[in-house]
């Protein structure tokens, strides 16, 4: 039988000093609690400092792994993982937290400030940061060397073109491709005759390109491919791949006649219709009825046509007098309202009496005294075809297509600034049309863009669109500076 009442001697753990400090501690075998034990291991010895990466300057890439070439602009999480993957002694340790340190841009230096954890002696884990310190090496990739050496040397082409007498549909795509990076694959651009050539040296990125093209652009396109090598003993054959790209001759403010099945399947609108945007769809107006469609690029070449007056052919009038007819109509982002308006020719004014009365979509914006552009539908000679399958339609004097901005109808066609007279003119052109129109700035970015000015303010202040300040700063970036700025600092 047990004694409950028996004594039990309690037993008690038995506590060393810190070799180190003096603090009691367990017994362990290092014989050091666990601050000095951290800070007497070097957890990063043996961990490499310093590393090469390889830069071609020629497409502005970066080694990756694999042997691939990664487009990674500085500081990015691409450039990142590269510098990371360069470290191969890094599976010793347990990376936890990896970021830049700012460096100067032209020293082909890039530092990483890692922080690493590991378990040292008696199971503690310890956390330390260093700092590995990358040179960067330019080396031109085989791709661009083998352009460099023979700039020929292209597998795939796209041939972009649009027959019409003007480039401005060219200079908007020309915009979009530099604000999505979509040529960034192209190993030379030619400008050629109503269009531009691109070669790839990869079929592949060749149809990314043309599928893109799709997409913000109505067109159609075919595809040849030209035997240039093969190898008989292992069946083997290399090829160059040719893309056509048209697009359709349709540009913003042109005025067309739509065929009948057209307009039928329009829902009979028109015929006379003005465009008003070309996208991957075409936006088409009445501008007697404010009924707006979109015409698809398939359905457009399956009847191809012609538009009827292009912008080349507008004219200039003076608005006499304006009577509204409707209210305010909201087609897509823009407003439209329709009124009967009487305007004369400015070559007339003063000459004779001739005064035309015409209906139009811009009642909102016109008033007596402003100048208008439009097309003189009844001194313009058109041998349009579709035109007369209309045997009943009665043809307008005119059409009104826009409101001329501040001073532009007294004195010159378009004013700009010092800054880009030394641009095209119809290049300067185009740079007012995206003054005037914010939908046509929605896809294509102003801050990069160094030939792009606001023109001139004239003395009619009110009536000068100028460009928004957010449109401008909206691609801003100052990251760089302020890291910069904060290193001064310090």
């Amino acid at each position: 039988m047990a004694d409950s009442s028996m004594f039990i001697v309690p037993q008690t753990i038995g506590y060393i000093l810190c070799c180190k400090c003096g603090i009691p501690i367990a017994p362990n075998g290092a014989n050091m609690c666990t601050p000095c034990l951290q800070s007497e291991e070097d957890i990063t010895e043996g961990l490499r400092k310093r590393a090469t990466v390889i830069y071609c300057p020629k497409c502005d890439m970066y080694l990756g792994p694999q042997d691939k070439m990664v487009k990674a602009p500085l500081e990015s999480k691409e450039l990142l993982n590269i510098c990371l993957k360069k470290l191969v002694d890094l599976r010793k340790v347990t990376v936890v937290d990896a970021a830049f340190v700012w460096t100067e841009p032209h020293s082909k230096r890039i530092k990483v400030k890692l922080k690493v954890q590991k378990e040292v002696r008696n199971g503690s884990i310890k956390d330390q940061a260093y700092v590995v310190e990358y040179v960067v090496q330019d080396h031109m990739c085989k791709n661009c060397s083998r352009v460099q050496a023979n700039p020929d040397m292209w597998v795939a082409a796209v041939q972009l073109r649009q027959h019409v007498s003007h480039r401005r549909t060219l200079f908007y795509l020309e915009q979009i491709i530099l604000k999505h990076d979509a040529a960034v694959r192209a190993i030379n651009i030619k400008p050629m005759n109503q269009g531009i050539d691109f070669f790839f040296d990869n079929r592949s990125h060749a149809m990314n390109f043309v599928n893109f093209l799709g997409n913000v652009a109505p067109l159609k396109n075919r595809h040849d491919k030209q035997l240039v090598s093969r190898d008989s003993h292992s069946n083997t054959y290399n090829y160059r791949y040719t893309f056509s790209v048209e697009i359709c001759p349709i540009c913003r403010e042109d005025l067309i006649c739509l065929p009948p099945k057209v307009a039928a399947n329009l829902g009979n609108l028109g015929p006379l219709v003005i465009c008003t945007k070309v996208a991957k769809r075409i936006a088409l107006l009445d501008p007697f009825t404010l009924r707006n469609c979109f015409l698809s690029a398939d359905l457009y070449w399956r009847a191809p046509f012609k538009p009827m007056f292009t912008s080349r052919q507008l004219v200039k009038y003076i608005v006499l007098d304006v009577e509204p007819v409707s209210y305010e109509i909201n087609v897509g982002a823009t407003q439209y309202k329709l009124a009967d308006v009487q305007v004369a020719r400015e070559s007339d004014f003063g000459r004779n009496d001739n005064i035309f009365y015409v209906r139009t979509h811009l009642g909102n914006i016109l008033k007596a005294g402003d100048f208008a552009l439009g097309y003189d539908i009844g001194v313009a000679y058109s041998n349009d075809i579709e035109l007369e399958r209309y045997r009943n339609f009665h043809l307008p004097d005119a059409i009104l297509i826009q409101k001329i901005r501040g001073e532009l109808g007294k004195n010159e066609p378009h004013s700009t600034n010092a800054s880009s007279s030394h641009l095209p003119s119809e290049y300067q052109e185009f740079l007012i049309d995206l003054e005037d129109n914010p939908e046509l700035r929605f896809n294509i970015s102003l801050s990069g863009n160094t030939e792009c000015h606001p023109s001139e303010s004239t003395s009619n202040g009110g009536n000068v669109p100028c460009l928004p300040l957010e449109e401008l700063l909206e691609d801003l970036d100052l990251s760089e500076e302020e890291d910069g700025e904060d290193c001064m600092k310090e």
